[in-house]
């Protein structure tokens, strides 16, 4: 992702069900900007048993030591799920005009993809009923936090 001009890469962190749980965006792609990411994901939510990447080299050696136990899986197919991941990301960038600068998408990134998750239930995965009542509780719940930051 181009940020005035400089090649930035958008570094995701997705669980199981598809929600984000950390994302970070660095100049960088490389042994050491994966390892300052996946420090701080372990720290957070722990060892993972299981680790998807895309191909990249580099991953191993970070993954190794701070998840030893973890099943590390680098194929072609396997991260589809991070990359779909990506799409509301790109569709609200381009919206935006692109990013300003690296400091304003990463504040931008972290809490859309936050919001996201609250009110874009998985609509595969429930009737319609259920999907109206999923986003009438999520609108409920921002209505509520908008209210206690206004107090």
């Amino acid at each position: 992702m181009p940020i005035n001009g400089v090649k930035h890469w958008l570094w995701r962190a997705i669980d199981a069900n598809g929600d984000v749980l950390d994302i970070l965006i660095q100049p960088r792609r490389n042994a050491k900007a994966e390892k300052r990411f996946f420090a701080g994901l372990v720290a957070v939510y722990g060892k993972p048993r299981v680790v998807i990447t895309d191909k990249l080299r580099s991953y191993t050696k970070p993954i190794q030591a701070i998840a030893s136990g973890a099943d590390h899986r680098a194929h072609k197919g396997l991260n589809n799920r991070i990359a779909g991941a990506h799409r509301p990301t790109r569709k609200r960038e381009k919206i935006m005009g692109r990013f300003k600068s690296p400091r304003q998408a990463q504040r931008f990134l972290a809490a859309h993809d936050q919001i996201s998750t609250i009110f874009r239930p998985r609509r595969y995965r429930v009737s319609a009923l259920s999907y109206r009542h999923a986003r009438a509780d999520a609108f409920d719940l921002w209505d509520g936090y908008a209210a206690e930051l206004s107090a």
